[in-house]
């Protein structure tokens, strides 16, 4: 309940484990774990999966921008999470959200042209177990990236093709301890949230210029789309787009060499485009 929640964070702030963090008086609070409160988790054992390379103090110390996606972040989890229960067949098994539990090595080429090795730090894993009746549960494996509106489509573009190279390297295979060749057994989705629809349709095309494009393993929605529900039927895939706009002038191969703003093609794709639910 509401007001058992606002209750007991009343007992936490009073006990000094959590604080709130310096705002104008119009905008919302937001809480953060205090160096007591971190104590008190360490010495209940609490925090040993989590790493210690970064400490407490300098963690807690962020930037408004970075404090701005966690938040965006933790909103799409807290959404994802309810939605979850409220279907009454999903059990979230994980939703990691640090970083550092869930980062991985890929291999990209460079803009010489060599292959050059690049770490990745993914906004989040999960793990969703699906109840599939008359059958054994069903795993869901997702990795999750926040889009804040504030990178070049490029950055998105070479992102997303790490996590392909992560997908055909059996990086999640060896993640649960299989062997590389095992991969097949393990597919995940990229999940990508973006601000708006015209810049997920940006990096559709984009995404759809690589070589070898991503078809199939990004699934691209809206930041508020993502919020309403989750495990909706709101999620669309490049190759999704690229059937849209075919024999059009919105073509990729056409759009992204002189972008401007087209609304026409915005409202084409949102009327036309195929729309999937992740389960």
């Amino acid at each position: 309940k509401h007001e058992a929640a606002k209750k007991r964070l009343q007992k936490l702030k009073a006990a000094g484990v959590i604080a709130e963090r310096p705002r104008r008086v119009y905008h919302p609070s937001v809480l953060h774990l205090t160096p007591t409160g971190y104590a008190e988790l360490q010495g209940r054992g609490l925090l040993h999966r989590y790493p210690q390379s970064v400490s407490f103090e300098k963690r807690s110390r962020v930037s408004d921008f970075t404090l701005r996606h966690e938040l965006a972040v933790m909103d799409f989890k807290a959404a994802f999470v309810q939605r979850a229960i409220d279907s009454a067949r999903c059990q979230v098994a994980e939703f990691s959200t640090w970083p550092l539990l869930s980062q991985f090595g890929s291999r990209q080429r460079d803009g010489s042209g060599r292959i050059a090795p690049v770490l990745t730090k993914p906004d989040g894993f999960i793990h969703l177990i699906q109840s599939i009746r008359d059958g054994n549960p069903k795993s869901h494996w997702f990795y999750l990236e926040i889009d804040r509106g504030t990178e070049p489509q490029e950055t998105l573009a070479m992102r997303a093709a790490c996590y392909m190279d992560h997908y055909r390297r059996g990086g999640l295979a060896t993640r649960y301890g299989q062997s590389r060749e095992e991969f097949r057994r393990f597919p995940f989705r990229l999940l990508i949230v973006f601000p708006s629809a015209e810049r997920r349709n940006n990096a559709a095309a984009r995404l759809l210029l690589l070589d070898p494009p991503i078809l199939t393993l990004a699934w691209l929605t809206t930041q508020a789309e993502a919020i309403a529900n989750p495990l909706g039927t709101i999620w669309t895939q490049p190759i999704d787009y690229r059937d849209v706009v075919a024999g059009t002038e919105f073509e990729p191969r056409h759009f992204m060499q002189s972008y401007r703003r087209q609304p026409e093609r915005e409202r084409l794709v949102e009327s036309r485009i195929t729309k999937h639910s992740v389960l």
